[in-house]
C-alpha cells in the first residue's frame, strides 16, 4: 500500500481558490439586496475557519496585520488615482476636520461607552475607540460603487476624501496609545511617555506622510509621463501603477511617516498630473484592489473565533450601537455644522461612516503588544464592523432618496 502523502501546497491552493470562488458567487448574488460584497468574503472566511464546517486552524495575528496594511494601502493609492482633483478641493476642509478632530471625539466618546458597558479603563477604551474610530476607504468606495448614488459633489468629495484621510490618525492613536500602555512605554523603535510624545508622533507621521506623498506622486507622475506606454499596454500600466504605490507605501512607512496618508495623495497628483497613464491602468487596477480586499476579508474571517465573540455579544452590540447612533453623530455635528452643512448632509455623513478593514486591522495590534484588554478590543471591533456593513451599508442608498440627497 502506498504511503499517504502529507498535505502539500497543491491543497493549500486548491482550499484558497475555492474559498475565493465560493465568496465571489456569494458576492454576485447578495449584491441584489443591498449587502456588502466585503461582508461576504468575511462571512466565508469565518465558515472555513475554526468554527465552520471546515475547522481550519488560522491564528496568524502578524500575517493578518501585514496583508492588512498591503491591501489597505493599494485601496487607498486607488482611490487617489479615481478621485479627480476639483472634487478633493470641494471636500478638502470638512474632510480634514472629520479625519482629525472627527477621529479624536469619536474615540473619546466610545472610550466613555466602553468603559460604561465593558468596564474597561479608560486608557482601553480609548485604544477600544481608536481602533473602531476611522471610517473604512474599502467600504466606503464599494457600497458607493454598488449604490450609484449621486450625491451633491462637496457632500460625495467630503465623504470620499475622509474615508481615505482619517485612516492615518486612527492608526497614530492606535499605536500612540499601545506604546503608551507596554512596558517602557514603548513599541518597536517607538516610545511614548505622555500626551506630548503622543501628538508630536502625530504630527511626525502627517507631516512624513504629507510630504512624501507630495514628493513621491509629482516624481512618479513626471516618469511615467515621459515612458512609452501604448494605449494597449493597460495591463503594465496597472502593475507599474501598483509597484509605485507599494514602493512609496514602504518608503514612507520605513521613514516614520504614513504610508497610508502618502498613497493616497501620490494617487491624486498621478492622477491630476499623468492622466492618461492612470485612466489606462485603473481597470486593471480595479482587479488588484478586489483580489486584496478578497484575501483580507477571508484572513480576517478566519481570525475570528465566533464562540469567543459570543460572549461578549451583548456588550458590543450595543457599544456598535453607540458607535453609530452617538458618537459618529456627535463628531459629525460638531465638524460641520460650523460649515454650513445642513442637517440632512450631516444625518448622511454620519450614517456613511461605514466600518471595514481598518478597525479589525488596528484592533489586531494591541493583541501582537499583549495588553490585557487586546483580545476584547478585537472581539468588539468585529461586531461592530460586521454591524456596520449588514445594517448602514444597505441602507445607505434608501436613506439618501428619504433625506432627498441623491440628484437623479
Amino acid at each position: 500500500m502506498a504511503p499517504a502523502l502529507a498535505p502539500g501546497p497543491e491543497l493549500l491552493t486548491a482550499v484558497v481558490a475555492a474559498l475565493v470562488l465560493i465568496a465571489i458567487a456569494g458576492a454576485l448574488y447578495t449584491h441584489r439586496l443591498g449587502l456588502s460584497h466585503l461582508l461576504v468574503f468575511m462571512a466565508v472566511g469565518m465558515l472555513a475557519g475554526v468554527d465552520g464546517p471546515l475547522g481550519l486552524p488560522f491564528d496568524s495575528h502578524r500575517l493578518a496585520v501585514n496583508v492588512g496594511n498591503l491591501a489597505v494601502a493599494l485601496i487607498l493609492f486607488d482611490g487617489g488615482l479615481r478621485t479627480r482633483w476639483p472634487e478633493v478641493r470641494r471636500g478638502l476642509l470638512p474632510a480634514s476636520l472629520l479625519a482629525t478632530v472627527g477621529v479624536a471625539a469619536t474615540a473619546v466618546i466610545v472610550a466613555g461607552i466602553a468603559r460604561l458597558l465593558l468596564d474597561l479603563p479608560w486608557a482601553g477604551g480609548l485604544l477600544l475607540g481608536a481602533a473602531v474610530s476611522s471610517t473604512d476607504a474599502a467600504a466606503v468606495f464599494a457600497q458607493f460603487s454598488a449604490s450609484r448614488l449621486k450625491l451633491a459633489p462637496r457632500l460625495g468629495a467630503t465623504i470620499e476624501v475622509e474615508s481615505a484621510m482619517n485612516d492615518p490618525m486612527a492608526m497614530v492613536l492606535t499605536l500612540g496609545l499601545i506604546a503608551w500602555l507596554t512596558p517602557l512605554g514603548q513599541t518597536g523603535d517607538m516610545r511614548v511617555a505622555g500626551l506630548a510624545d503622543l501628538l508630536w508622533l502625530l504630527g511626525e507621521q502627517l507631516g512624513l506622510g504629507l510630504t512624501l506623498g507630495v514628493a513621491g506622486g509629482l516624481l512618479a507622475a513626471w516618469w511615467v509621463r515621459r515612458l512609452p506606454i501604448a494605449d494597449d499596454h493597460d495591463g503594465l500600466a496597472a502593475l507599474l501603477l501598483a509597484a509605485l504605490g507599494f514602493l512609496l507605501f514602504a518608503v514612507t512607512n520605513r521613514s516614520g511617516g504614513s504610508g497610508f496618508l502618502a498613497v493616497y495623495i501620490a494617487g491624486l497628483l498621478v492622477r491630476h498630473r499623468a492622466e492618461r497613464v492612470a485612466a489606462l491602468g485603473l481597470p486593471g487596477l480595479n482587479g488588484y484592489t478586489w483580489l486584496a480586499q478578497a484575501v483580507l476579508f477571508l484572513l480576517l474571517g478566519l481570525l475570528v473565533t465566533p464562540h469567543e465573540v459570543w460572549r461578549l455579544i451583548g456588550p458590543a452590540l450595543l457599544v456598535a450601537a453607540g458607535l453609530m447612533f452617538i458618537a459618529r453623530p456627535a463628531a459629525v455635528l460638531l465638524c460641520l455644522a460650523p460649515l454650513g452643512f445642513d442637517w440632512r448632509s450631516q444625518c448622511f455623513v454620519a450614517w456613511s461612516g461605514l466600518r471595514g478593514a481598518v478597525p479589525i486591522v488596528l484592533a489586531i495590534y494591541p493583541v501582537l503588544a499583549g495588553l490585557p484588554d487586546g483580545w476584547r478590543c478585537f472581539d468588539v471591533a468585529f461586531v461592530v464592523v460586521l454591524l456596520s456593513l449588514l445594517i448602514q451599508g444597505p441602507t445607505l442608498a434608501p436613506l439618501a432618496r428619504w433625506l432627498g440627497l441623491n440628484q437623479p
